[in-house]
């Protein structure tokens, strides 16, 4: 399969590339737009149109580029072999700090239902701190990806 993949696999990579480029912008703007949210009246037109937006972006663009950068992921994982024995430990410390970018997604995805049922109990300042989460595990990804000093 990997020999299939490989003929593959500057495409594989150039997917993979693009939508995660997608689910990061996503993962950035997201909790931005808590802090906004959390600055209306609930029940509002701003409110409403708040949950409108939250509920797109998830649904429409993070939520498909997330799976579809964690399929072409497993594909290149399985094309190049990274991982293996003797190349490293980067690729098993990437992959932990890619399901620590899951995980913060998923928290977000949980807020957002909570803002739609009128629910929301986080202060702005939390969605400000939490807004720093995926660019510090941004950081830390693209390092063990080009350097690969572990």
């Amino acid at each position: 399969m990997s020999e299939f993949l490989g003929q593959y696999y500057l495409w594989l990579k150039a997917i993979h590339i693009i939508f995660i480029i997608s689910w990061m912008a996503g993962m950035f703007y997201l909790p931005r737009l808590y802090v906004y949210h959390t600055q209306v009246t609930p029940g509002s037109e701003a409110d409403e149109t708040f949950k409108v937006m939250e509920r797109r972006l998830l649904k429409v663009i993070m939520n498909p580029a997330m799976i579809i950068a964690f399929i072409t992921g497993i594909l290149l994982i399985i094309t190049t072999g990274a991982g293996a024995p003797g190349t490293g430990y980067w690729m098993h410390a990437k992959l932990v700090l890619v399901l620590a970018m899951g995980a913060v997604h998923g928290m977000l995805s949980a807020q957002r239902k909570a803002f739609e049922r009128g629910d929301n109990q986080k202060s702005e300042k939390y969605f400000r701190v939490l807004n720093e989460a995926p660019t510090v595990l941004m950081i830390a990804i693209v390092l063990l990806v080009v350097v690969k000093f572990i």
